[in-house]
């Protein structure tokens, strides 16, 4: 069992142009729902993906499990949660879909990012310290405000 040591939700309203000629949420666009969750953490925690490059880090993905459980529809009100697992070697967040409506689990699944040194391109095995603050803040306040 994994520590889950913040969270974050965020609503969002399922458009058209995401589903397909079924009126179903495109497989794809799943991982966009999880990304659109990632970064309100990101941003409410104070180190988005520009902090993070001006902090001479880039954390690309090296990871994405998805697990599709029922189908969102044009339409439907999306509720995203990312739940942060892992921030002193690597980000991991595990992701899961409802729908806010009925409240029923629609999607699950993580994403891993691995922190790079922007200027040399070297793997850090150790997330930067302006993160791991960030993240140990937060947990010491009781969460994400």
């Amino acid at each position: 069992m994994e520590t889950k040591f913040l969270e974050n939700t965020v609503e969002f309203k399922i458009d058209f142009f995401e589903v397909d000629s079924m009126r179903i949420v495109w497989h794809g666009n799943y991982i966009n729902y999880f990304e659109r969750a990632r970064c309100a953490f990101l941003d409410k925690i104070g180190y988005n993906y520009i902090a993070m490059e001006e902090s001479g880090y880039i954390f690309p993905v090296t990871e994405v499990k998805c697990k599709y459980v029922k189908s969102l529809h044009f339409g439907d009100l999306c509720r995203a949660k990312a739940i942060l697992v892992e921030y002193e070697n690597m980000i991991k967040f595990n992701f899961e879909l409802y729908n806010a409506k009925t409240g029923e689990l629609t999607t699950k699944g993580s994403v891993s990012q691995m922190c790079i040194d922007a200027k040399t391109g070297e793997t850090q095995f150790v997330c930067p310290e302006i993160w791991r603050n960030k993240v140990e803040k937060c947990i010491k306040e009781g969460g994400l405000k």
